[in-house]
């Protein structure tokens, strides 16, 4: 067996590790997200009190405070990040198998046994996502995070649709137990992740000491986080108001269902998977620019719309549709970028103050959007969103080329670029 097959056995190794890593995290996410809500609220529970399932979002935003801590300790010897996602996805298990002790109308025992469960898997995708950026090679980044995007995508069918259909023809403990039992299944992949010695003994630290000043020393670090904050500015204003303004444009809400959770698994699958080709192609500025603008045109069509210039029902679907595949693309995107300059030093932290930066700003445009909407109408919103998009891709591309520009990549061989434009 030559070293050139001993080496491509390793990263179809890797790849299905970093699936079954984030299918790990992406099944309960659903579970919270898309399933538990609407039986909750079939169980009785008021909206108000359904509404407060956002609060579960608090640690996945503010993951990054703790992340230089998963980077520098390791919970079991010669297990660093593997160590942590041992550690928190039994966490999860047991959380999950505990809601199998209340009643789904039991909200507040729910959110604590959510908060708790929220908690296990921000930390755990710190060390996920650490150990994807030291473990991917810069050519396997867009295909690594091509595999994120369909593992999210099927983490929608099982977290989700499957806990659904468990539900309604079993009832609320088989459906915990079975979510439960199948969340064990991605632990295999931790017992097979591979690390070199690049954590410290159980509670000890050696070498740079992981801080999220280092992050910001770093000016090619900063040029990315200035991207991480704009470029997808204009998303959650469009995102939030998307299923509202169809039901006051009189869209049945099956149909809404229908597309939404199609569109959502389908842009997973296919939108990873055309983003990655397209990286190693054309290179992240050109990608970004690229998707930047034709999410610039969906938002247009969706101001037009609300004018009453478009009508009908099939340009709002297909806008709408078209929007959400271009929204996984672009978390490709980005995320490959995130990598590229993460240090080798912290790369859980880089990669995570990054990646809280760009869900920050989409989750404030989020909560704006409801309160313009009201203010000004559906219409000016839209354009609103149609040319914040279109500054934003204006701002992002050339901070890329700048990143670019400022040296060599932290873990890289002497002589490789930052970030590869072609």
């Amino acid at each position: 067996m030559t070293a050139a097959t001993i080496a491509g056995m390793g990263r179809w190794r890797l790849f299905v590790i970093l699936a079954g890593l984030y299918l790990a995290q992406s099944i309960p996410t659903y579970l919270i997200a898309a399933a538990i809500p609407p039986i909750m609220r079939e169980a009785g529970v008021s909206r108000s009190m359904i509404g407060l399932i956002s609060v579960l979002m608090l640690p996945l935003v503010l993951k990054f405070l703790w992340a230089p801590q998963v980077d520098r300790l390791r919970p079991i010897a010669r297990a660093h990040r593997a160590g942590w996602v041992l550690i928190t996805q039994c966490g999860i298990v047991a959380a999950i198998a505990s809601l199998a002790l209340i009643e789904p109308s039991d909200a507040v025992a729910f959110l604590a046994i959510g908060f708790v469960m929220a908690l296990f898997l921000s930390t755990q995708d710190i060390a996920t996502d650490g150990y994807a950026t030291r473990s991917l090679a810069r050519r396997d980044r867009p295909i690594g995070n091509a595999i994120q995007g369909g593992a999210v995508a099927f983490g929608v069918v099982v977290g989700g649709t499957l806990s659904l259909i468990v539900y309604k023809h079993f009832g609320w403990q088989p459906m915990v137990l079975v979510i439960a039992a199948v969340s064990l299944v991605p632990l295999v992949a931790a017992f097979a992740m591979r690390e070199g010695e690049d954590g410290p003994a159980p509670g000890a630290a050696a070498g740079p000491r992981p801080s999220l000043r280092a992050f910001l020393a770093r000016p090619e670090a900063r040029s990315v986080l200035a991207i991480a904050l704009v470029y997808r500015a204009s998303e959650g204003f469009v995102k939030a108001m998307e299923g509202p303004y169809m039901v006051d444009r009189g869209v049945p809400l099956d149909v809404i269902g229908y597309l939404s959770g199609g569109s959502a698994a389908t842009a997973g699958l296919v939108g990873s998977g055309l983003a990655a080709i397209l990286l190693l192609k054309m290179g992240q500025g050109r990608v970004l620019g690229l998707l930047g603008a034709l999410r610039t045109v969906c938002f247009a069509l969706f101001a037009l719309h609300a004018f009453d210039v478009v009508t009908g029902y099939w340009p709002l679907f297909g806008a709408a549709a078209f929007q959400t595949l271009i929204r996984y693309m672009e978390i490709v995107a980005l995320y490959s970028l995130f990598m590229a300059v993460a240090s080798s030093d912290q790369p859980g932290t880089d990669f995570t103050v990054l990646a809280c930066a760009q869900l920050i700003v989409y989750l404030v445009g989020s909560s704006l959007a409801g309160v313009l909407a009201d203010w000004l109408g559906y219409g000016v919103l839209f354009a609103l969103a149609t040319a914040i998009s279109a500054v934003a891709v204006i701002v992002a591309v050339p901070l890329v080329a700048r990143a670019r520009a400022m040296g060599e990549e932290p873990s890289a061989p002497p002589g490789a670029e930052l970030l590869e434009t072609r």
